[in-house]
């Protein structure tokens, strides 16, 4: 194969914009993150690991790419 030919894959994770459903506050969260991440200003947990993707409790508003 040539090497104009061959395809980078994307990747499989990504940075997202997360809302808080309880005081509104945006957060960028990691789609893969090893730990739950808390509301900075709430400590409300937004974002809970399930050993691949999190599971996110608050409202994605965007992908970061």
């Amino acid at each position: 194969m040539k090497k104009e030919r061959i395809a980078i894959p994307k990747p499989r994770s990504s940075f997202l914009v997360v809302k808080c459903p309880k005081c509104e506050n945006e957060q960028v969260v990691y789609s893969m993150s090893n730990s739950a991440v808390n509301c900075k200003i709430c400590e409300t947990q937004i974002a809970e690991n399930s050993g691949g993707k999190v599971n996110i409790q608050g409202i994605i508003l965007r992908r970061l790419d």
